[in-house]
């Protein structure tokens, strides 16, 4: 596309979380850096949020690549599941098989699992995100997991990671013994102007710019007014505007073309948002994200998960980027999207290897309805509309 035009090697504002691109402003280093300390602490939980798009899944996935060779790590994203569910999914993650055992047989797994590698001088991390989704049942699990111990110190490091309704979940009253274990805790919040700036040039240098200012001087101001220091927002408004200023073939994003941009995706100032448009409300006494419709996740006809649906981009894939992830050989990397307003979802396949199928068709693109099966490999992902349930959509964590 763009790449020969601009002379960049390859894309510099993708979505996934590549940890090569990691702008390392001072709080996001900062949040490494306890992330870091459960390696040599284990005395505790350690807490990071965020609002979405601040960058919280691509901290973590630099985190996991400098991992030393003697720290094994099980990453957790689906958490809208049950207790004996995420048991399960922990175990999957370590390697094992854990399906049809009961929940006493899956901590015994686990346990001994832990024991042993402790016994053979390596650490253990236990990565969670999209934590603020989690149950108060399974948070107490996650707490009660935290206890196994041997006679020296404790054997599981854990990382919370979540929007920042997690930290009010964490301060209920019927969540005081976790909350006590909570050893650090950091709030990602959004890049001054100034580091909005330096995100662009850091991403496009580390693409192959070599210093070349592609963005023109006017565009920064206007990006800040419209992303809100959102790196999410950043990527895609700069990627809208290359892509703009391509189709002209001209070699340098103007004001004119991140204007084009900003029409082309519809966006209004990012302080002025609306549910329309990003699907939080806009009264300041309220948190959370509209939640419109929901996924029931399944494989081989047993249910392993759900995941709501607001308003924006859906990603469904392999890996742990996506937000919701298929783990199975049979699922791309990025395997298909779900767009979504306030009136429409729109299901997109995303160039995948094995193909998405509705109603035992493959599609390219689809208007989802109620009740819609998504095939997607050994995969069945029902569409649940709620829409019409409520006179007012409720919210993620109501």
């Amino acid at each position: 596309m763009y790449l020969e035009l601009f002379k960049l090697d390859e894309f510099p504002f993708r979505l996934s979380p590549d940890p090569q691109f990691v702008y390392w402003s001072k709080q996001h280093s900062r949040a490494k850096a306890y992330m870091e300390s459960t390696i040599w602490l284990t005395d505790g939980f350690v807490v990071i949020t965020g609002e979405i798009g601040s960058g919280k899944t691509t901290l973590i996935q630099s985190f996991l690549s400098e991992l030393e060779d003697d720290v094994v790590f099980a990453q957790v994203s689906q958490t809208q599941i049950s207790p004996v569910q995420f048991l399960q999914a922990v175990l999957v993650e370590f390697g094992f098989q854990p399906f049809k055992k009961r929940k006493a047989e899956l901590l015994d797994m686990l346990n001994m699992y832990l024991i042993e590698q402790f016994a053979e001088g390596r650490k253990v991390v236990l990565i969670i995100d999209e934590a603020q989704n989690l149950s108060t049942k399974v948070l107490e699990e996650i707490r009660l997991l935290s206890g196994v111990e041997t006679h020296k110190e404790k054997v599981l490091r854990i990382i919370l990671a979540g929007q920042p309704e997690l930290s009010q979940t964490l301060d209920s009253p019927e969540l005081v013994q976790l909350a006590q274990r909570v050893r650090l805790r950091f709030h990602l919040g959004p890049l001054t102007s100034r580091e909005t700036r330096a995100y662009i040039q850091h991403r496009l240098d580390v693409a192959g710019a070599d210093a070349r200012e592609i963005f023109a001087e006017e565009t920064h101001s206007i990006i800040t007014r419209y992303c809100g220091g959102i790196p999410r927002l950043i990527n895609t408004l700069c990627d809208t505007a290359m892509l703009c200023a391509y189709a002209d073939e001209t070699g340098v994003v103007t004001a004119e073309y991140v204007e084009s941009a900003i029409e082309e995706l519809q966006w209004v100032e990012f302080n002025e948002r609306t549910s329309r448009f990003t699907g939080q409300s806009t009264d300041p006494n309220v948190t959370g994200s509209l939640v419109i419709g929901k996924l029931l996740v399944a494989q081989n006809g047993q249910a392993t998960g759900e995941v709501p649906i607001t308003c924006g981009r859906l990603v469904i894939g392999r890996t742990s980027d996506n937000d919701l992830r298929l783990n199975s050989k049979f699922v791309s990397r990025h395997h298909a999207q779900i767009i979504t307003d306030m009136q429409n979802s729109i299901l997109e396949d995303l160039n995948s290897t094995n193909g998405v199928y509705v109603r035992q068709q493959r599609i390219k693109k689809h208007r989802l309805r109620d009740g819609d099966i998504i095939q997607i490999g050994k995969h069945e992902v029902k569409y649940v509309d709620e829409r019409g349930a409520f006179s007012q959509p409720r919210r993620v964590g109501s």
